[in-house]
């Protein structure tokens, strides 16, 4: 089993990564929130899990050994796969999910695109006390860890994969786990506002201030979505989580 990737980021993609190590270029298929730690040429270390089938090798990369085993163990359960499984620590954090199993949380699990209400019971009937108890430290909008902190630290918990902005990162993630991309706009929508309100005051001012001097020098109007603006810095998980418990409720 491959345990781990330590290597130089080569490219970064919505669907996952390409992790080069000693001059072999791995590919890795990772939740969003795993991707918006990533940097192409920064190097970085991931937790991996190797899925054998028949007919593929797939490897799949996540932001903590926590992670790895939370989606490891996901899979021993009925009806999940390592797509759906993947689904769920897009939806979750592992702490997020042991609080929403311990709980017999149906609805917080039906959240996730693909399963119903019938398999959200099989889940808490088959895990309960198999997770393990929430550590604290992982909460509900929790971003990825020790993937972006190789080479950036807690930068690694927003940002932007190449030239996408945050919220061209959520719609690919919500497009990738099979909402259709109005649905996805639908939800960025609505959970927008509420992300901006949600940031620290530094950074909001940060943010503002940087987008008024971008004007100013670009000349381009009040239009906070214009190109002379600074597009604020959101927390991708979390933003992720939040438009998936939107569409949950849709």
């Amino acid at each position: 089993m491959i345990a781990h990737l330590d290597g130089v980021v080569a490219l970064v993609a919505p669907e996952g990564a390409v992790i080069d190590v000693g001059g072999v270029g791995l590919l890795v298929q990772c939740s969003p929130g795993t991707l918006a730690g990533l940097r192409p040429g920064e190097r970085a270390k991931i937790s991996t899990s190797l899925v054998v089938r028949e007919d593929a090798l797939t490897l799949y990369g996540f932001s903590s050994d926590d992670e790895r085993n939370t989606f490891e163990l996901l899979q021993t359960a009925s009806g999940i796969g390592p797509r759906l499984a993947l689904a769920m620590l897009a939806t979750f954090s592992p702490d997020g999910l042991r609080r929403a199993v311990a709980a017999e949380d149906l609805t917080a699990l039906t959240s996730v695109p693909g399963i119903g209400r019938k398999g959200a019971q099989r889940i808490v009937l088959e895990l309960a006390g198999r997770l393990g108890s929430p550590t604290g430290s992982g909460q509900a909008g929790q971003g990825p860890g020790a993937a972006g902190a190789a080479g950036r630290g807690a930068e690694g918990l927003a940002g932007r994969i190449g030239t996408l902005t945050w919220r061209d990162q959520v719609r690919t993630g919500l497009v990738n786990l099979g909402w259709q991309a109005r649905d996805a706009e639908q939800a960025i929508a609505m959970v927008e506002p509420e992300l901006l309100a949600a940031r620290p005051a530094g950074r909001a001012r940060e943010d503002g201030a940087g987008a008024a001097d971008a004007g100013i020098a670009a000349g381009s109007g009040s239009d906070d979505s214009g190109p002379g603006h600074a597009d604020p810095e959101v927390d991708v998980a979390a933003a992720l989580r939040a438009a998936l418990r939107v569409l949950g409720r849709t």
